[in-house]
């Protein structure tokens, strides 16, 4: 019998206005929580919003959030065959689900008005 792994992962798009969904994910060992979240994107659920960019050798910071409590980066941060809870940074602007706004202001895209 294959394991599972369950992500219970916070959704909306304000951090007063949200819910808890519960997601159960195969389990191979040596996944990352990163993993488990694309998995839940392509099997079950395309509206889930999670922001990364792996081709920039884990230095881009875009899937840091809070699991279990604490900060991590989720394409490091292994996969359990546990629940595992998955939110947002709790010290960011929340743009939905797990996308937090990570850049320094002076970094951010600036769109200027005509």
């Amino acid at each position: 019998m294959s394991e599972t792994a369950t992500l219970k992962i916070w959704r909306g798009q304000t951090k007063a206005q949200g819910r808890w969904e519960t997601h159960a994910v195969p389990f191979e060992r040596g996944q990352s929580v990163l993993d488990g979240l694309r998995w839940i994107r392509v099997n079950t659920d395309p509206s889930l919003a999670i922001r990364f960019s792996c081709i920039n050798a884990n230095a881009c910071k875009d899937c840091m959030m809070e699991l279990d409590g604490e900060t991590v980066y989720a394409c490091t941060a292994r996969l359990e065959p546990r629940e595992m809870q998955v939110a947002p940074l709790p010290n960011k602007k929340l743009v939905r689900d797990l996308v937090t706004e990570i850049a320094p202001p002076a970094e951010r895209f600036a769109v200027k008005e005509k």
